[in-house]
């Protein structure tokens, strides 16, 4: 399946079960959630999976049982944050070989590499695989900015095609499609700035709260596309409480109580995560109960931008 990098990409959190387990039961529950809202493609081991606490095979389960919940609709893309290149390439190969259609790629953990450094170590692992890749820069969680120029150099790779951009500066969504024209794709990542660069041009959002709040997610991307704006603002305007808690050292614990809050998840994290407690949770349920409150009626989004 061709990873056409648009849309909205939800960065699904992983479910676990209070024995410390997998709960594909849940996760199950959560993915067709996610297809049923119209989503464009699934993200598993990122930030909000946990992606540090997993173990080799339980990403293998993961990829295997996605591709299998989505049976074709949507791309199921796995994120690749490795300490070493040698670790890295075997991630990637065993992506392939467990039916991941495309790749989100992380610099070099624990160890701020140069630019060089940075752009050999993109390089290396994008000439060992054929499938697509799609850039995370950060620079404001994980210490490492992916300039312009380095993307320049690494554009020689033809698979990779697309970057999540993460820096919270708006302005260079313009300077990517500046630079670049069409030949890399834009993705945002910052939950509360996705409207703002969506409309600066970014092909797409790789969403966090839609793991709660998936219709609502998708119709703001559907509606900005499809040219309704002040609709589109209106849902995002309700949303924004909730977007902010996607920008917090405990977006994972934020987030799996909101998916607990609206049925599709549970608030089970894995250690050394806890689950929220005291006046921190219910600071959390409380912006979360009231956004339920007010939660608004959606437009039929769906067939906004079919066949487009």
């Amino acid at each position: 399946m061709k990873v056409q990098w648009q849309g909205v990409m939800p960065a699904v959190t992983t479910k676990f079960s209070p024995d410390d387990t997998l709960d594909l039961k849940m996760f199950r529950v959560n993915i067709e959630a996610q297809l049923n809202a119209g989503v464009h493609g699934i993200i598993l081991g990122g930030t909000l999976g946990e992606a540090s606490t997993l173990t080799d095979e339980e990403k293998r389960i993961l990829i295997q049982e996605t591709v299998k919940i989505v049976a074709g609709k949507v791309p199921v893309i796995i994120n690749i944050a490795e300490q070493s290149t040698h670790d890295a390439l075997v991630a990637v190969q065993r992506a392939k070989e467990y039916g991941a259609h495309g790749l989100m790629m992380l610099p070099p953990m624990r160890y701020k590499a140069t630019d060089r450094e940075t752009v050999v170590y993109f390089k290396t692992i994008a000439k060992s695989t054929d499938l697509p890749i799609m850039i995370y820069n950060n620079p404001i969680d994980y210490k490492i900015e992916v300039t312009l120029d380095m993307l320049q150099e690494m554009l020689a790779c033809d698979n990779i095609e697309a970057v999540k951009e993460s820096t919270r500066d708006i302005s260079n969504v313009t300077r990517i499609r500046n630079r670049f024209g069409n030949r890399l794709k834009v993705l945002c990542g910052v939950d509360t700035l996705a409207l703002e660069s969506m409309l600066m041009g970014a092909d797409g959002w790789v969403a966090g709260l839609v793991c709660a709040f998936p219709a609502e997610t998708v119709a703001i991307y559907e509606l900005v596309k499809a040219g309704r704006t002040k609709e589109a603002i209106a849902i995002y305007r309700w949303f924004l409480p909730l977007l902010e808690l996607d920008i917090s050292p405990q977006l994972v614990q934020n987030i799996k109580l909101a998916e607990s809050s609206t049925g599709i998840g549970t608030e089970i994290v894995r250690a050394p995560r806890l689950p929220l407690e005291g006046t921190e949770r219910k600071r959390v349920l409380g912006i979360i109960g009231e956004s339920l409150k007010t939660r608004p009626s959606l437009p039929p989004y769906k067939d906004l931008t079919q066949g487009t």
